[in-house]
């Protein structure tokens, strides 16, 4: 009798583990995002700063399931008040690569990799992968293709284009923008127009929508 209980009660322990094993959460694994386009908007270029930017990077990407990771907004700024009020180039802020984008496509394998491509509708997507509205064929009115970048191609600052380093809606202020698609009008695809992070500067920081923008911001996880 007594060794019928112990193997009875080993049964039952198997069976408790086996049970507990396939109830058990699955562990994350495999590449994840670590890039997108906001698909937020602002009416202008104060988004509160460095700061207000990562914030709301960080919002969308945990909105979106990748919020276990630190993002960082692709902005330059005349004063860093997190690196002692001095300048900060957009490309010192998010890592080495390599980033992915909400499609697990590829967007970039390094820094040096990233400033020498173009911008591309199909790559340069938000958070849920949903394309920006911009000069590609099909494309929904209006054009937001304008990404905020403060930046010259190579992800270091221009100085005077940062919308007061993100913090000003005023007329008298511009920001340096990119063409996330890649594109110009008529779907022109020549000099700075090409450029995902430094193709003109908006009108001024009162209203991000004249020349195609919408506020919107590139994110990255370092």
């Amino acid at each position: 009798m007594t060794s019928r209980i112990v193997a009875l009660a080993l049964a039952a322990t198997f069976a408790a583990a086996c049970t507990k094993s396939n109830t058990a959460a699955p562990t994350p694994s495999g590449p994840t995002m670590s890039f997108f386009v906001t698909s937020s908007r602002s009416p202008t270029g104060n988004i509160g700063g460095l700061r207000g930017a990562d914030a709301l990077c960080q919002s969308l990407a945990t909105n979106a399931g990748a919020g276990n990771k630190t993002w960082r907004a692709y902005l330059s700024v005349e004063r860093d008040a997190d690196n002692g009020n001095r300048p900060t180039d957009a490309r010192s802020r998010i890592g080495n690569g390599p980033w992915l984008n909400a499609k697990l496509a590829p967007v970039a394998s390094n820094l040096t990799e990233l400033h020498a491509r173009k911008g591309d509708s199909t790559v340069f997507i938000d958070e849920k992968g949903q394309p920006i509205n911009g000069q590609w064929p099909g494309s929904p009115s209006p054009v937001e293709h304008d990404i905020m970048t403060g930046s010259a191609a190579d992800g270091t600052l221009l100085a005077g284009l940062t919308c007061g380093d993100w913090t000003s809606d005023s007329t008298t202020a511009v920001g340096q923008v990119g063409h996330s698609d890649g594109l110009g009008p008529n779907g022109d695809t020549s000099g700075a127009l090409s450029s995902w992070n430094s193709a003109h500067s908006n009108l001024n920081c009162s209203n991000t929508a004249p020349r195609g923008g919408a506020g919107r911001i590139y994110c990255f996880a370092p």
